[in-house]
């Protein structure tokens, strides 16, 4: 039509027009809903994004169902890459690309013409047409029909399910920087990497960086004329379109065999697993790191002290051995039994795993004969004591020593040795395992051998189940620390000569350490 037909063309009632956002689904004409195909029968006027080549694949879609006296409106993107000369760069070009290709909407509206922006997959997710439903939604009525997404395309043609039970479905545009991409795939259940094409070499490394290569899968022109499958790993990274993802499906399918039919077969196959040593932090799931949640969620048994797998979600096809908290040893031969028979095997510590923890009991125990071959890999956890220092300040903003105060595994002569050598240097000190009901003597004993270096105000923080429902923390004077109100889960820090505890306009205790020390 030609502008002066447009400019005649409309309701004349003086009203405006109706917008609609309207998803044709992920490509094939068939999968676009009633709704869809009656929105678009009813509209004056059908508006579509473009490359400059003119060609769109929303309007290919709903071809069939554009009458000639539509009044068509190509949105043509004026870039497609960040290369641009505009003032504004890249972002500026699309803003001002978006703010002219409303205002053409709205005159449009504005005549009382019934708008219809078809977008493919679903309009507002990762769509085109949600940069005109913020400038246009909140000015004139407003629908937006749903689609079909390439999500959900592109799993119906692997014929794998996305997510099951408690699983966590992240979508992930391939535009992210590597790393941020590698932390998502390693601490996710279920991953979509979507926009591919350029971005394909990155996100195979992040693939393979989060260990999830393996279970990656391709989906290219999902129900479109072209449509491609295969395992990620097999794709050439020169012939992947714009038009594609990379899907990692559900792992409850993949977890179908029992743990009593599967070492058989993984014997016979020489098939040998893996240890993982994971650290939880002090506490729950807002301490686990990217890397560490991924290696759970990935495990086929948990091996761990009953209160720290208790951290962990319960995931259908895996399997958890608990036991008590003196059997480290145990332990460790238990979960490298597992890996020698094939499984994939995460040992769960609380904190940091290298720290007064079960890495050191795995890695002793897979020194042994037996062990030897078996693979042991050790992920880092939020220490106690960094989580405890956070939360008063920066206490161990300086030098500072890490000691337990538990005689159970090492004499107390040897404790106090070293309390005595890292309190005569002038450290900060972060004491673990400093009580129990059976040992109640050593704080009293440590706090009188720590007053022969310190003065007596210098300010003790007794950090009790930092990240937990019964969070406390106090600081006291080391002259008035009291052992009565410590036990294992408090663990205590000892400030230097120069740590400062300060009491802010708010009320609040802070307490750090300078890092500039003195000179003599």
């Amino acid at each position: 039509m030609s502008v002066s037909e447009q400019q005649e063309t409309g309701t004349g009632t003086g009203t405006t027009g109706r917008l609609y956002g309207v998803g044709l689904g992920p490509g094939d004409p068939s999968l676009m809903t009633v709704r869809a195909v009656e929105v678009i029968a009813e509209a004056d006027v059908i508006a579509y994004h473009s490359a400059r080549h003119g060609r769109s694949i929303a309007r290919s879609i709903a071809a069939r169902h554009l009458r000639a006296d539509h009044i068509e409106e190509p949105l043509v993107y004026p870039v497609t890459t960040e290369s641009t000369d505009h003032p504004g760069g890249y972002r500026g070009a699309l803003d001002e690309f978006y703010e002219e290709a409303a205002a053409r909407l709205a005159a449009h509206l504005d005549a009382g013409r019934t708008v219809a922006v078809i977008s493919e997959g679903d309009p507002l997710f990762y769509g085109s047409y949600q940069h005109m439903h913020k400038r246009l939604a909140h000015r004139y009525p407003t629908e937006v029909i749903p689609g079909v997404t390439s999500i959900s395309a592109a799993a119906a043609r692997l014929g794998k399910p996305l997510a099951e039970a408690d699983e966590v479905l992240t979508i992930l545009p391939g535009t992210l920087p590597e790393e941020e991409l590698t932390a998502r795939l390693a601490s996710t259940d279920t991953a979509v990497v979507m926009k591919l094409g350029r971005t394909f070499p990155t996100v195979r490394r992040a693939m393979e960086r989060a260990g999830r290569l393996d279970e990656a899968q391709y989906v290219e022109r999902a129900t479109m004329a072209g449509e491609r499958t295969a395992e990620l790993a097999a794709i050439d990274s020169d012939t992947v379109p714009y038009f594609s993802v990379t899907v990692v499906p559900s792992r409850i399918a993949a977890r179908s065999v029992t743990p009593s039919e599967a070492p058989a077969a993984e014997r016979e196959a020489g098939e040998v697993g893996e240890v993982i040593v994971v650290g939880t932090g002090p506490a729950g799931p807002l301490w686990l790191t990217p890397e560490s949640r991924g290696a759970l969620a990935a495990a086929e048994d948990l091996v761990g002290y009953t209160t720290y797998l208790d951290r962990v979600p319960l995931r259908p096809g895996q399997h958890r051995h608990a036991s008590d908290n003196k059997v480290e040893s145990e332990r460790a031969e238990l979960a490298l039994d597992l890996a020698r028979r094939g499984r994939k095997v995460a040992v769960v510590s609380g904190g940091d795993p290298g720290i007064f923890a079960m890495a050191t009991a795995v890695l002793e125990v897979a020194a042994q004969d037996p062990y030897r071959s078996i693979p042991v890999r050790v992920l880092p956890g939020v220490t106690a004591a960094n989580a405890a220092a956070a939360r008063a300040g920066a206490p161990l903003g300086h030098d500072y020593a890490v000691i337990s105060l538990s005689d159970r595994l090492k004499p107390w002569e040897v404790i106090a040795e070293r309390l005595h050598a890292a309190a005569s240097a002038d450290l900060a000190l972060a004491l673990y395992n400093p009580g129990s009901r059976s040992r109640t003597w050593q704080v009293g004993k440590a706090r009188e051998l720590l007053l022969e270096h310190r003065a007596p105000d210098t300010p003790v923080i007794l950090a009790r189940d930092i990240g937990g429902p019964e969070e406390s923390v106090h600081t006291v004077p080391l002259a008035d620390l009291d052992p009565t109100q410590v036990d294992m889960r408090t663990l205590l820090i000892i400030g230097s000569s120069q740590t400062q505890a300060v009491r802010r306009g708010d009320g609040t205790q802070v307490v750090w350490t300078p890092r500039r020390y003195p000179e003599k």
